[in-house]
């Protein structure tokens, strides 16, 4: 696993990749936290945070959590791990722009997922 140091150049790299429009309201940036997030829901030490969109009354922002992609993805190789970081960073860059547009796709597909890991049918 790469030190945290080189997650966040890396972050900031992939970061990049994203067009300058993408970053339109997001007020409080990208930031990363060294901490490890387990769901609440989780069952056991199954199912961590990768990354979170926020919107609260200080505006919009994403974390990502070096400490969940260490706990997840230790194992792994750079190239998976980099892999797995851009579509995290992507994720919440789209739940960023759906919140933009009014829209809630992403969060009933998150939704869905997770009644899926808890087995509920509905």
């Amino acid at each position: 696993m790469i030190s945290i140091d080189e997650f966040s150049a890396v972050l900031d790299e992939l970061a990049s990749e994203l067009p300058q429009e993408f970053y339109e309201g997001l007020n409080l940036g990208i930031n990363l936290s060294a901490e490890a997030k387990l769901h609440p829901k989780s069952r056991g030490d199954g199912l961590y945070i990768m990354g979170e969109y926020f919107h609260n009354a200080m505006g919009r922002g994403i974390v990502i959590y070096y400490g969940s992609f260490r706990r997840v993805h230790s194992r792994e190789t750079r190239d998976e791990l980099l892999g797995h970081m851009r579509e995290t960073l992507r994720h919440e860059f789209r739940h960023h722009m759906e919140g933009r547009a009014w829209e809630d796709g992403l969060k009933r597909e998150d939704a869905r997922r997770l009644r899926e890991y808890l087995g509920d049918s509905d």
